[in-house]
């Protein structure tokens, strides 16, 4: 969605957990997707999970792009997904190595198509980490952001 997302961010939250006949306290983890994405999705995600995971004080587990679209796929394989210009992301899985993130695909293992919905992935990648959720998620970004910090002085502020 193009506009919008922060305001209806928990309202589809709510609905979904209204629909698995579950409340927020029923929650051991929040999982969220850290990109490479959306600039401004990304951010607004990890954010509200940060946010509900202090309130609720349980972990959020942070799980890239990549990661979530190549669950259940057979090693190795490799994971493209379109980049900003025209260009690719891509991340090869191998059998037991490190994988590989890059943004110019040489050739590689091969690609399949995603076997599991992206949220999906998330959430089970997410909770095979609750007992080692690492650290606390951050936005995974592959090139800076296009705004501009404000090159005003911000107010001052006095002592309380």
């Amino acid at each position: 969605m193009p506009r919008g997302q922060a305001e209806r961010l928990f309202p589809m939250l709510e609905a979904l957990l209204a629909g698995r006949g579950a409340e927020w306290r029923d929650l051991a983890a929040i999982g969220v997707g850290i990109g490479p994405g959306s600039f401004t999705g990304v951010r607004i995600a990890v954010a509200a999970a940060r946010g509900l995971a202090l309130s609720l004080d349980i972990p959020a587990i942070g799980v890239t792009t990549t990661e979530a679209m190549g669950f259940g796929l057979p090693r190795p394989c490799r994971v493209v997904l379109p980049g900003p210009g025209g260009q690719s992301i891509w991340q090869d899985f191998p059998e037991m190595e490190r994988p590989e993130l890059g943004a110019d695909p040489p050739p590689g293992p091969p690609e399949y198509p995603q076997p599991v919905p992206l949220a999906e992935a998330v959430a089970r990648i997410a909770a095979s980490r609750i007992a080692h959720p690492g650290a606390r998620p951050a936005p995974l970004y592959l090139r800076p952001a296009d705004a501009a910090p404000a090159r005003d002085q911000g107010p001052a502020i006095l002592p309380g």
